[in-house]
């Protein structure tokens, strides 16, 4: 009875299909026409992609398509930065974005390296672990401390992974597998996009100010310009 059930309505299902692609021959679904807004967040997004594309090069990327206000940068850093309860009130904001920038990057170089097969002591032997732990700590105190310490880890981590690249094929191979996903197109959907409020990270944007969620990008209008507020990447073990 359910097989007989299950094969009357795929034909139910076919006949619908073939009545729905008879009548739609001669009209054609009309894209949906989108804000200038929408298209330019869109567009920005597309344009950090292809910045990160080359080399993952977050700094680049970030300089050209995220805002440009000094109160809202350092939002972001704090609301992003794995800082835990350390106090960030008198530390600089260079120093504060450098953190973030650099915990970003960090991650970005180790996301291709679990596309691979190799084994996790390959990608990851017992310096690099002990690195990724100094990275990733709860507590990271004092800030200042912690920052240089950073930039001295993610340095050695670049040459650790520009080696792997070099000598292991199936490192290289989730490479090309990772920017191949950063390399599709992000196209407008066929629905409109309207924006939203109650952004939720930190400080970053007054409740009632509007946004734009484009897929795991945050986007909003800054003197006459889209830019980028937020992104999501997947971590990976951080």
């Amino acid at each position: 009875m359910q097989k007989y059930v299950a094969i009357c309505l795929c034909l139910v299902a076919a006949a619908t299909v073939s009545a729905q692609t008879r009548s739609k021959r001669t009209k054609r679904a009309q894209p949906v026409k989108q804000t200038r807004e929408v298209v330019e967040a869109y567009a920005v997004v597309s344009e950090f992609q292809r910045l990160l594309l080359p080399d993952l090069d977050f700094d680049r990327a970030f300089e050209a398509t995220f805002t440009k206000d000094p109160a809202r940068r350092r939002a972001i850093a704090i609301a992003e930065s794995e800082l835990g309860s350390a106090d960030s009130s008198q530390v600089d904001d260079a120093t504060l974005l450098g953190i973030y920038k650099d915990q970003t990057q960090f991650l970005l170089l180790m996301l291709p390296l679990v596309f691979g097969d190799a084994e996790k002591s390959v990608v990851f032997p017992p310096p690099i672990d002990a690195m990724l732990d100094r990275v990733r700590q709860k507590e990271p105190k004092p800030l200042q401390s912690y920052a240089a310490q950073l930039k001295r880890d993610l340095a050695e981590f670049r040459t650790h992974v520009a080696k792997l690249l070099a000598t292991r094929p199936e490192i290289a191979e989730g490479m090309r597998e990772f920017k191949n996903h950063l390399s599709k197109p992000i196209e407008l959907p066929n629905h409109i996009v309207k924006p939203l409020t109650s952004y939720s990270k930190g400080n970053v944007l007054p409740l009632d100010a509007e946004y734009y969620q484009i897929g795991d990008y945050a986007v909003i209008r800054e003197d006459g310009r889209m830019r980028i507020i937020g992104i999501v990447f997947f971590r990976v073990g951080w």
